[in-house]
């Protein structure tokens, strides 16, 4: 007898922003948290700036503990961010992306062709008299993303196991390319320009571990969790069940992060206001501009809309931990290279939460199939 496989539910955390699914209304549907997410976020941007204007020696505290030269109070928080996002992953699919040589291809050009060149001339178009903010910038536009992508990406209901496949990707390449990349945008190509030259520090043991630390362990924490529950409870109980009430702690593991990287940052964007809105405007229109054209790309490709979305994330997000990390080994904590990686996640946060209310407008618009079938 063949019994009808009945689609499991929907986790909140990922029909949280896109008003879709029950005839329910869409506000009484959604938690407190998803319902109000962007207002969290702001508001956990506020407390991390008066925690810092109340408690000026907090933000040293706080970075006194370091894991490869990050916070490890914020490594934590990165963590607990990817980690119920990466217990989501199916990841005995995964094979199936890996295999799409089309579509791994369209990502690699995104992230390794087009952003590095697109951050480089936002940099040299808004911050020519600025050479320092400049190579922050362009350290950025190099460190591509292995962490928060994943939940953007999962709030806007894109394909969780393809941007594993994805950020795992980035992750190879960064390990093999930064170091070379770093000497030729910033050693290199300047002085094609009559610009000012910089020299970058960088081993590739030293991305490695990084990568190790904030991508490795949340993943095998994620795939442990994933394997063992499903094997002693079932795969309806995991996805009907535990992923609703576990899925949605990412966002607090966000929220968390927020809150301390303005707490140990803010005093430097209050003392320099100016210097940051020079360094935040191309960053905006960096995010913006490589979403908007890896979305419309994609979607003129071909593919669906989880793998659009997901491409269209990774191309958009970029690792800041390593691009600090890489400012101030090379530059000092003080430098203005350092500032402008340090900005940069500030910047990041509310405008990718803003380009997910985007992502899934344009489902609606655009792609009406996969936006009926999330009903």
């Amino acid at each position: 007898m063949t019994h009808a496989t009945r689609p499991a539910p929907t986790p909140p955390a990922r029909r949280a922003l896109d008003g879709t699914a029950s005839a329910v209304p869409v506000r009484k549907r959604l938690s407190t948290l998803d319902r109000f997410l962007p207002l969290w976020i702001f508001a956990a941007m506020g407390l991390g700036l008066l925690l810092g204007r109340a408690f000026p020696d907090l933000g040293a505290m706080l970075d006194r503990v370091q894991l490869a030269g990050v916070s490890l109070p914020i490594g934590l928080g990165l963590f607990w961010m990817m980690y119920p996002v990466l217990a989501k992953v199916r990841y005995e699919t995964i094979g199936q992306h890996v295999a799409n040589g089309r579509l791994i291809g369209t990502s690699l050009v995104f992230n390794w062709i087009l952003g590095p060149i697109v951050m480089l001339a936002l940099a040299w178009i808004f911050l020519p008299d600025l050479p320092a903010y400049r190579n922050g910038l362009i350290l950025i536009g190099l460190a591509r993303c292995i962490a928060m992508v994943l939940i953007w990406n999962d709030l806007a209901c894109g394909s969780n196991e393809l941007a594993a496949v994805l950020v795992a990707l980035n992750a190879v390449f960064q390990i093999l390319t930064y170091a070379f990349l770093g000497w030729l945008f910033l050693a290199v190509v300047p002085g094609w320009f009559g610009g000012d030259t910089a020299v970058v520090h960088v081993s590739m043991r030293a991305i490695a571990r990084s990568v190790l630390i904030f991508l490795g362990l949340p993943l095998l924490a994620g795939y442990v969790t994933r394997r063992a529950l499903v094997a002693r409870r079932g795969e309806v109980w995991y996805t009907g069940t535990f992923l609703p009430r576990f899925g949605p702690t990412a966002l607090v593991g966000l929220l968390y992060t927020i809150v301390l990287m303005f707490t140990m940052q803010g005093d430097r964007i209050l003392q320099l206001p100016l210097d940051v809105i020079r360094i935040a405007v191309p960053l905006v229109i960096y995010f913006v501009v490589m979403f908007g054209v890896a979305f419309a790309l994609s979607a003129k490709l071909g593919f669906d809309y989880p793998q659009t979305a997901s491409l269209s994330f990774t191309a958009a997000g970029n690792n800041f931990e390593l691009a600090i990390a890489v400012a101030v080994a090379t530059f000092g904590i003080g430098s203005g290279e350092a500032l402008a990686a340090v900005v940069g996640p500030l910047i990041e946060v509310p405008t990718l939460i803003g380009l997910v209310y985007v992502s899934l407008w344009a489902r609606r618009r655009f792609f009406p199939i996969a936006a009926a079938s999330a009903r």
